[in-house]
C-alpha cells in the first residue's frame, strides 16, 4: 500500500501551471469523475483560470488534486473543489492529506477565512472530519446527489 509520507504538494496559479501539470490534472479528473464514476458532464467548466491549483506528486505521477478558489469566485466564501486522489491512493489516507494541504494552503494564500463547498452527499463524514458542516439541502449535480457544506 502506498504511503502519503512521500507526497510532495505543489500550489500553482493557472498561468504557472506547464503543460505536463495542466495535461496530469485534467487526466486525473476525467479519469474519476467521468470515467470512474461514469457521469458525463463538463468538467472544464471555465473556473481552472481563477483557481489555484494543488497538487500532490509522488514518484513523478499526480496522485492527489484539488483546486481551490479564494472568496467571490465559486461561492461567497472562499471554496475546495475537484477534490480527487487516484484510486491507487485510496485507503491510504491521501485524501485526508490532501484536505489538511488544500486547507492550508488556502489559508496562505488569502488567510484565515470561512470555506464553502460543493460535497457529494456521499463524503459528507470524510468533509466532516475536517471541520466541515452541512449547509444546504441536498440537490443533484450532474446526476449525482451533493451537498453544500461550510468550515467556519
Amino acid at each position: 500500500m502506498a504511503s502519503t509520507d512521500s507526497l510532495q504538494w505543489q500550489f500553482v496559479a493557472f498561468d504557472a501551471l506547464s503543460t505536463q501539470q495542466l495535461y496530469s490534472l485534467l487526466q486525473l479528473r476525467t479519469e474519476v469523475f467521468v470515467v470512474e464514476q461514469n457521469c458525463v458532464f463538463q468538467d472544464m467548466d471555465g473556473a481552472d483560470s481563477e483557481a489555484m491549483h494543488l497538487l500532490g506528486i509522488q514518484e513523478n505521477q499526480l496522485v492527489a488534486y484539488a483546486r481551490c478558489f479564494n472568496a467571490g469566485i465559486k461561492f461567497k466564501e472562499a471554496s475546495i473543489g475537484r477534490v480527487i486522489t487516484r484510486s491507487s491512493m485510496r485507503g491510504t489516507g491521501a485524501g485526508h492529506a490532501l484536505m489538511r494541504q488544500a486547507i492550508q494552503s488556502l489559508e496562505q494564500a488569502w488567510g484565515g477565512q470561512p470555506i464553502r463547498i460543493g460535497a457529494q452527499a456521499r463524503l459528507e463524514k470524510f468533509y466532516q472530519q475536517h471541520g466541515f458542516a452541512v449547509a444546504s439541502a441536498p440537490y443533484i449535480e450532474d446526476g449525482i446527489p451533493h451537498i453544500e457544506m461550510l468550515r467556519s
